[in-house]
């Protein structure tokens, strides 16, 4: 949780910020980043038995698709669930599971 602003000034993201937000602001502060934002190297098509993994903090989270071989199609935006047994690309057939590594509290009640 972050301290707030001192008496008479206005609070800046990292006197306000809290959670993941906070911990990103934290580690850009010390030159790094709190997630892996590189492309997932994909050396097989992913398949309901093998799936593309794909990990996550969040129960969705959005991945953009290719193709395999990679770039044999535009990029196709699709949101993988934690709560679906699997997501598929539409062009490519591509499989992606998510693999949830977030607490199962965070987020709630918030709406």
């Amino acid at each position: 949780v972050g301290s707030g602003a001192k008496p008479g000034t206005i609070a800046d993201d990292i006197d306000q910020a809290t959670g993941i937000e906070r911990a990103e602001l934290l580690a850009k502060l010390e030159g790094k980043e709190l997630y892996d934002l590189s492309p997932l190297k994909i050396t097989a098509l992913g398949t309901k038995k093998n799936p593309v993994l794909v990990k996550s903090t969040d129960p969705v989270r959005f991945v953009g698709c290719t193709g395999f071989p990679v770039d044999s199609h535009e990029t196709i935006w699709l949101g993988v669930d934690k709560h679906h047994e699997f997501d598929r690309c539409p062009e490519c057939g591509q499989v992606f599971k998510l693999d949830f590594i977030g607490s199962e509290n965070e987020g709630h009640g918030h709406h």
